[in-house]
């Protein structure tokens, strides 16, 4: 079979999965990349969304590969005490084709302990290395790609590691799903910039309310004149700073936090609108006073 070869001296029907093309660090372990006969087992998530288990079920001895299947559209999965591997099966309830998917992945806060890549035909890509939880660690890829191998690192000590991350599905064919826009009228109050992760946060004073998505914005605390107060994200590389005047701020859940799309000034966005108007091109109808 491509992208496989037998084990030497083991089981009839053992594949090992080819290693990454040669780069900096050492490649992965050899590892099964399919379920041995009387070996790995499959693992099902009690909600089918997302999965919590433990690598202590394995005998010292034996590095496993278990299954893991999840047929919903955005979950997250926890790998406590990772040994051995998994293979994360994502079978979604869509009747998409998966050509028309985008699969994105997050690793959890203080994730640790194994390397996640990108498996298909037994050909293995690095996606997330252990332990680096830098800017940029949220990378997305065509659904019909492959599918998702964490493979657990040498450690002398397991007891404090856990692996872990959310997973995402989107439609590439469709568009963003309106049921996660976001769409407020307001002002910047305060902007707030995390070098680390290549993020700046924006602080908002909402004065009307058009659709939001998860309760992202609040009403605003007494005395503070009303209205709503609630923030945004976006990369530090559009250079959003704290300004004047009203915008229109529109938006998208990604891994629950609210990102920014498009933020034009209202007046921009009024005139922009009317002239639509008038032509008979606006696909929608909004309050613009």
């Amino acid at each position: 079979m491509r992208g496989a070869a037998r084990a030497a001296g083991g089981r009839t029907g053992q594949l090992w999965p080819r290693p990454p093309a040669p780069g900096p660090g050492p490649p992965p372990l050899l590892l099964l990349l399919a379920v041995l006969l009387g070996g790995a087992g499959a693992q099902y998530s009690s909600d089918l969304c997302s999965w919590k288990g433990s690598g202590l079920t394995h005998e010292a001895h034996r590095k496993e590969v278990e299954q893991v299947y999840l047929r919903c559209s955005a979950g997250t999965v926890e790998w406590m005490y990772p040994t051995g591997a998994l293979i994360v099966n994502l079978r979604p309830n869509t009747f998409l084709p998966s050509r028309h998917l985008t699969l994105c992945i997050k690793p959890l806060r203080g994730s640790s302990g194994a390397n996640i890549y990108l498996e298909k035909t037994g050909e293995l890509k690095l996606l997330v290395r252990d332990g680096d939880l830098g800017p940029g660690q949220a990378p997305c890829f065509s659904f019909e790609q492959g599918g998702l191998f964490v493979e657990a690192t040498p450690q002398q000590d397991i007891s404090r590691r856990t692996t872990g991350f959310q997973y995402e599905l989107t439609s590439r064919h469709a568009g963003p799903d309106l049921h996660t826009l976001s769409v407020v009228r307001g002002s910047i109050q305060d902007v707030t910039h995390e070098p680390a992760q290549q993020e700046s946060a924006i602080h908002l004073n909402v004065s009307r309310l058009y659709r939001q998505k998860s309760r992202v914005f609040q009403p605003a605390p007494e005395g503070e004149g009303g209205g709503w107060r609630g923030r945004v994200s976006t990369l530090l590389e559009c250079g959003v700073r704290p300004g004047r005047g009203e915008f229109l701020f529109t938006g998208h859940m990604h891994f629950g936090e609210a990102w920014l799309g498009c933020a034009p000034r209202f007046k921009d966005f009024q005139r922009m609108y009317r002239d639509a108007e008038e032509r008979g091109l606006n696909p929608c109808e909004i309050g613009t006073e």
